[in-house]
């Protein structure tokens, strides 16, 4: 079920992917042909960018196409493999995530309080930016649910061998 989870996010953020190359073609024809600006709709490609990167990263370790150093890992055994995974999770990743949402609190919930708006005139109106924001509170939420899941995987296989 987590795995669904970080699939479904991952390819809806592929979407929106395809959704920010558009925009970003708009507000470069917008700005080259037209002489006009929309300061919202570039705002927003880099909120997309952000929401892409941050949200994929629970699908991308789903899919185990994150980042490792790989010079020992693929040539363990399955059981190896397991283990290392098992002790990442806890020792490394799960950590990670609490820190991060901790730390994310607050200046999410500040966002929120004051009901943020963008600094620039014409800019992305409130709720946008806290909403915006508190995918800095999503983040380590979906990574941490896809932890689990890769830490349910790896016990499995090392009860199975």
């Amino acid at each position: 079920m987590l795995d669904r989870l970080s699939i479904s996010i991952g390819k809806a953020s592929a979407w929106l992917t395809l959704f920010m190359v558009l925009v970003t073609f708009i507000v470069v024809v917008m700005r080259y042909v037209f002489d006009a600006g929309l300061i919202w709709l570039q705002e927003s490609v880099i909120w997309m960018h952000a929401f892409v990167f941050m949200v994929g990263a629970a699908y991308t370790l789903q899919a185990e196409e994150h980042v490792r150093v790989d010079v020992f890992y693929r040539n363990m055994s399955p059981r190896r493999r397991a283990w290392v995974d098992l002790l990442g999770v806890v020792i490394f990743l799960l950590p990670l995530c609490l820190f991060l949402g901790f730390k994310a609190w607050d200046f999410v919930a500040v966002s929120w309080r004051l009901q943020e708006a963008s600094r620039e005139s014409g800019g992305l109106p409130y709720p946008l930016v806290p909403l915006l924001k508190s995918i800095l509170l999503l983040m380590p939420l979906t990574l941490g649910l896809q932890g689990v899941a890769l830490f349910m995987r790896s016990l499995t296989t090392l009860r199975t061998d």
